[in-house]
């Protein structure tokens, strides 16, 4: 992004937010009968999904969170809500999980779940670091949920029900294993561990088993040398297997962030100075291991297959896309027919549109993730939809008043917290002041995790609870973190800025009567936020610099906000109260990001150059300065997100043959009610795919590949483009500027 556009948007939150929420949240569907990734624009990892009858369930890692293992449920794949966490807080007996005497777990706790449905309940089995296998069950999926410490070294694993009664679990990176587990989950059957695939076949970890007529099918990934997603398929579970990639370099235009990095040889923790820390080089051309990779399919009910995966969104972190697959030679293939590997960004909802499926139907079985037993849904009474943009359903609600009796299912705690000492009381939220050096090492430090692209949180904070040492305010949990917040030190009350990555601190007097504003503005798919702060919710002031984001596997999660309260004096403090936190998503009302019906400019994002369309017949591109009529196209709305574009001399693009350069040429006119077949229209038809701040790209409808000119060859455009890479400069990402 431009330097202007971010200091815009600072500008905007600044003088147009005073602390009130917008009714728009992110989401996927875009009201038109298509859907974009990703499905959540916050951290959602390791996800795996089931199909129960008409409804699917998406369970996803937690980390050292609690409420841990959250658990998702929609009736579309699109949409979805809330449904349960499969415990309240780790019930092991161990100082780390609770942040007790400098122990901690970050970048451990709980992770890569894999959800299942058999024998009447439901399954979530996943890995606690040091504790080995965990097991959740419960006949409904809300709850409640038993545990069953299964213990044993099986982690990141696929769980299979097979046909007769028998449980396996596929595990391991390189050398995978299968172990059959104890019906009751009490552990695993000792002597049954067997390596399936062994060592050089290029096969990963995080691995999902299915089985599919008769077929064994492990979906998997790999992170050496690059990302990428493979599946392995035999008629047996102890195999012999051959595999494939189904999947690779699609990132979505998303290059790797920056990740932080911490000197070899260093003695490191978490709570420690900024001198510890470095935020590593970017490059932006390299796919490295941030595309779409890790995670489960599923059949929807109309027979279509369809593939959610997780996928880097740099300092936001992991979260879900959505994308449609298609059986190639008995080999379920991520991407559409003519483009396999990649998946569009943009894509009809499932049961829209036909899909590539099977030969024929398939047996639908219990424990292979897709059960049809109706009476075990486990959903008696609906759950509660929460508006997002485009009339569909988000998650959460992200704004919080505190007037309930309990926190809504947003917050997680950072570790176990102590619940002597925080509580609901007169419509806030209190936190206790416990001994602390630092924000990474204070218990009761209540987060939720920051949603993108752009967003802008908002809490009111009461102090006059604080004793001398106390440290209050709102933050960012993450490696390396910072915070805005309150110190008292004696009498006095300071403003102050804190970042780790520099071990810097920014502090100023302030005047206030007891309730200030802080504020945490971020431009996640920038990586960059800053903090403000204000005394009548009015006017805001920034406080500190625009800080680099980064995406780090220390923690394994990405930002998140933090409202905290610590003393660093090393006794027990006061206490602090939040109040109306509040967060407002600028880029959450997407219905305007499709130019229709305006006339534009197409300019190619690698060359800066405008498409043009020839007089001799093909759309090639132009000097920068070129604003004459064969660069002007209007955008005409065809339904579901379609258009077709037609130049100002009348002119509509069409696409010839396979789409090679110089097949993107013109036809006078589009008349659908005189063709033969549907090819005439979809060769001049293109789904619009929004990469959000006027970046976007044209998928045809006829090859299922993307409009796009070489930036170094020469030659006319074509749509022959499998898709963008990471830096968005091969030549396929476009940008749109209106024509007043």
């Amino acid at each position: 992004m431009k330097k202007s556009r971010i200091l815009g948007f600072c500008l905007f939150v600044l003088t147009s937010l005073s602390g009130y929420a917008q009714t728009k949240s992110w989401t996927a569907d875009n009201g038109n009968g298509t859907f974009t990734n990703p499905l959540f624009y916050d951290e959602f990892s390791d996800p795996d999904i089931l199909r129960v009858g008409d409804d699917y369930y998406l369970a996803g890692t937690t980390m050292h969170a609690v409420p841990g293992l959250v658990i998702l449920h929609s009736k579309d794949l699109v949409n979805w809500e809330f449904a349960s966490y499969c415990f309240d807080r780790f019930d092991f007996a161990d100082n780390r999980f609770a942040l007790k005497n400098h122990e901690e777990i970050y970048g451990q706790g709980i992770w890569a779940p894999c959800i299942r449905y058999a024998n009447g309940q439901f399954y979530v089995f996943s890995n606690v670091n040091g504790k080995g296998l965990q097991c959740y069950t419960a006949k409904d999926i809300r709850g409640p949920w038993t545990h069953h410490n299964m213990q044993g070294n099986i982690y990141d694993l696929g769980v299979l029900f097979d046909d007769d009664g028998k449980v396996y679990a596929i595990h391991g990176y390189g050398t995978v294993k299968c172990t059959e587990l104890k019906p009751d989950m009490s552990g695993p059957i000792e002597g049954t561990e067997r390596v399936i695939i062994s060592e050089g076949n290029g096969v990963g970890e995080g691995h999902h088993m299915y089985k599919i007529d008769g077929m064994y099918y492990l979906i998997s990934t790999d992170y050496s040398p690059n990302g990428r997603t493979l599946c392995s398929r035999s008629k047996s579970i102890w195999g012999p297997y051959e595999t494939r990639v189904i999947t690779a370099d699609e990132t979505y235009g998303y290059h790797a962030a920056s990740l932080t990095q911490v000197p070899r040889g260093t003695k490191y923790r978490i709570g420690e100075d900024g001198t510890k820390f470095g935020l590593g080089p970017v490059d932006k051309d390299a796919t490295a291991c941030t595309n779409a990779h890790q995670g489960g399919i599923v059949q929807y009910k109309d027979g279509s297959w369809w593939a959610l995966f997780m996928q880097d969104f740099h300092s936001i972190g992991r979260t879900v896309c959505l994308m449609p697959m298609t059986w190639e030679d008995g080999w379920p293939m991520v991407g559409l027919k003519g483009n396999l590997g990649r998946a569009p960004r943009t894509w009809f909802k499932p049961g829209t549109k036909p899909q590539q499926t099977l030969p024929q139907p398939l047996p639908i079985r219990e424990g292979s993730g897709y059960s049809q037993d109706e009476a075990a849904m486990g959903l008696s009474t609906p759950l509660h939809h929460r508006e997002g943009q485009g009339g569909g359903s988000v998650p959460y609600a992200r704004s919080e008043t505190f007037n309930g009796k309990t926190l809504g299912p947003i917050w997680q705690w950072n570790h176990n917290p102590d619940d002597k000492l925080w509580s609901l009381r007169g419509g806030r939220l209190r936190i206790q002041a416990q001994p602390a050096e630092q924000l990474m090492w204070a218990r009761n430090t209540l987060t939720q995790r920051v949603i993108g692209p752009k967003s802008v949180a908002t809490v009111e904070l009461y102090t006059k609870g604080m004793k001398d040492g106390d440290v209050c305010g709102l933050g960012n949990i993450n490696v390396p973190c910072s915070w805005i917040g309150l110190v008292k030190q004696g009498s006095t009350l300071t403003l102050r800025c804190f970042e780790q990555l520099t071990n810097d601190t920014v502090s100023v007097p302030v005047i206030f009567d007891g309730k200030i504003y802080l504020r945490m503005i971020g431009d996640y798919d920038n990586d960059q936020a800053q903090y403000a702060y204000s005394t009548d919710g009015v006017t805001f002031q920034t406080l500190g610099r625009m800080m680099p984001l980064s995406y780090q596997l220390i923690s394994f999660q990405g930002s998140r906000h933090a409202l905290f309260a610590f003393n660093i004096k090393g006794k027990q403090g006061g206490y602090a109260e939040f109040d109306n936190f509040t967060v407002d998503e600028p880029c959450a009302d997407r219905s305007l990001n499709i130019p229709y019906g305006k006339t534009i400019r197409i300019i190619n994002k690698a060359t800066g150059r405008p498409a043009i369309a020839l007089k001799h017949g093909v759309l090639y591109d132009t000097h920068a300065g070129d604003k004459s009529q064969l660069t002007q196209f209007k955008v005409i709305d065809r339904g579901e997100g379609k258009v077709a574009l037609q130049c100002a001399d009348g002119r509509y693009v069409k696409v010839y043959g396979d789409g090679l350069p110089g097949d993107v040429r013109f036809i006078d006119k589009i008349d659908k009610s005189n063709l033969p077949s549907t090819e005439e229209v979809n060769s001049t038809e293109f789904l619009w795919q929004d990469y959000l701040d006027h970046d976007f790209m044209l998928l045809s409808l006829k090859n299922n590949k993307y409009l796009g000119k070489s930036p170094t060859t020469g030659s006319p455009y074509s749509m022959d483009f499998a898709g963008p890479d990471p830096a968005r400069r091969n030549g396929s990402v476009l940008v749109w500027e209106e024509v007043k």
